[in-house]
């Protein structure tokens, strides 16, 4: 067709009502034609529709397509077989909660690594994976003999200082009653300063074993010189990793134990790059688990990466979430919705008056000054709110869309066989390009978590290629589909069927990948 025009033929349409009505069929008048001029609109040669004099101005694009519309008309008894029933489009505002799949982390700053502070051979572990330890209990015993030598280099220098301390005080008195030189008084005062250096010395290097003051004070000569020393908790958590084992020989680097503090933990999700603008630290989030569906935790988001991630253009986004009873467990997949930003003003209509035809998503609008008048209409859909949806483009504020009955007004159209074009591009071109065999090569392509399920297709040359795309998930950035090389892009709504038709014309490949550019399909034509 290559106007908008819709051509009907008056004496066969007249006849194919007259045998509607004998037929005794539930539709009893239907009839396809142009927009009239009473409906504010008119249809230029090239198809778009524009408001026509005296028509109120829109606040919103008109329909996306450059289509003819479809129109279709019922009488009230039609009308009421089909179950349409009207609803209003409102005017709202795009701020549903932004969709992330996220996994559950470790809080970093409530995680700590254990490990000895001196070497030597661990002799007994007290802790069990996954157990809950306090601050300051005991984990493992470890028999060092660098501890023994420190305590034995520390008893020793606190005896030689004992000794010399007694030396020096009978020197003094010698001075005093002339036995003694001032100068021998002198050289043992320099002497007891530096063994009074070295005890400190001995004594630091023990605290830094781990030893106590009070296990400090008990060494002295005669006194048996231990040599085990003791790991503790540094802080009260769960026993999230254990490497120490008995008769492990370990240095002050090995890692023992590894305690974190559940009781906050970190969701870290992917933001892709398009919802940069739409969230802030500080936004509230709430997070779900498919462990426990009816648990509803809420949280603030705390830090959204600086760097973006080249491969995937997402930035890490961190919400901290209490988990006072340990119900997320670390790596646990989590679903994060985050109040966010959108579009501003959109009009709002219910999610049942959304119908698919073909690769068009589409409503039937009711026609103000002309009842029983619908009006097919293309739209362009965002977030999902409840039983709502917003309409970025395609209707306004003020319209009447049938919600109850759209699936019958539908499949009305389709029986009718009123099917615009499928692409623009392909309308645009030329006749000899777009014929071919007749037959109709029909692959279904799942667009899953993971990416396009299947891949590749094979079609061949000179047949009509009619793939169908089912977007399965929310976890995916598929939630629109582009072919470059055709010019093609349509949008995925989720769970429902988008058709894309092209007639390939020689073998080769050709490309289609999501909206992001991150997930990648090719069409073989052979």
């Amino acid at each position: 067709m290559s106007t908008a025009r819709v051509t009907v033929a008056w004496p066969a349409l007249i006849a194919g009502g007259i045998a509607l009505l004998a037929a005794g069929a539930g539709i009893a008048y239907v009839a396809v034609r142009p927009a009239s001029p009473s409906n504010g609109v008119q249809t230029t040669t090239a198809g778009a529709v524009q408001p026509s004099a005296g028509a109120p101005s829109s606040t919103l694009p008109p329909a996306l397509s450059a289509a003819p519309e479809v129109v279709i008309t019922l009488t009230p008894e039609a009308i009421q077989r089909a179950g349409i029933v009207l609803a209003p489009v409102s005017a709202g505002r795009d701020i549903s909660a932004l969709r992330l799949p996220g996994v559950v982390q470790p809080n970093a700053y409530k995680q700590v690594v254990v490990t000895p502070v001196v070497g030597g051979r661990v002799t007994r572990v007290l802790a069990e994976l996954g157990q809950s330890v306090r601050r300051g209990q005991r984990l493992a015993e470890i028999f060092s003999p660098e501890l023994a030598e420190a305590e034995t280099r520390f008893v020793s220098a606190r005896a030689e200082l004992d000794a010399h301390e007694r030396e020096l005080q009978r020197t003094e008195k010698l001075v005093e009653i002339g036995s003694a030189s001032r100068q021998e008084l002198e050289r043992l005062h320099a002497e007891h300063t530096a063994k009074l250096a070295a005890l400190e010395s001995a004594k630091s290097q023990l605290e830094l074993l781990g030893l106590s003051t009070s296990a400090i004070a008990g060494l002295g000569p005669g006194k048996d010189v231990g040599a085990v020393t003791t790991v503790s908790a540094p802080m009260a958590g769960v026993v999230i990793e254990r490497a120490a084992n008995t008769g492990l020989n370990v240095d002050p680097t090995a890692k023992l134990f590894t305690i974190v503090d559940l009781s906050t933990v970190w969701v870290v999700a992917d933001l892709y790059e398009k919802d940069f603008s739409r969230v802030r630290v500080g936004a509230s989030a709430r997070v779900t688990t498919e462990a426990f569906p009816d648990t509803t935790l809420h949280g603030k988001v705390s830090y959204i990466d600086p760097q973006l991630n080249p491969e995937t253009r997402t930035a890490k986004l961190r919400v901290d979430v209490s988990n006072a009873k340990q119900e997320l467990r670390l790596g646990m997949f989590a679903d994060v919705s985050i109040d966010a930003a959108g579009q501003g003003a959109v009009a709002m209509i219910p999610r049942a008056a959304v119908q698919n035809v073909g690769d068009r998503t589409v409503v039937y609008v009711a026609d103000a000054k002309d009842a029983g008048r619908f009006i097919e209409r293309e739209v362009r859909l965002g977030d999902r709110s409840g039983n709502e949806v917003a309409v970025l483009n395609g209707v306004q504020p003020g319209d009447q869309v049938v919600a109850g009955g759209s699936f019958n007004a539908r499949a009305e159209r389709d029986r009718l066989g009123l099917r615009p074009s499928s692409t623009p591009s392909s309308a645009a071109q030329p006749a000899s390009q777009q014929a071919g065999t007749g037959k109709v090569q029909g692959p279904k392509v799942l667009v899953t978590e993971t990416g396009y399920e299947p891949a590749k297709l094979t079609v061949r040359a000179g047949e009509v290629a009619r793939i169908t795309f089912v977007r399965t998930t929310d976890k995916t950035c598929g939630t629109e589909v582009v072919f470059p090389s055709l010019n093609i892009r349509r949008t995925l709504p989720l769970n429902e069927p988008v058709v894309i038709e092209f007639t390939p014309k020689r073998s080769g490949e050709i490309g289609f990948v999501c909206g992001m550019n991150m997930l990648r399909g090719t069409v073989v034509v052979e």
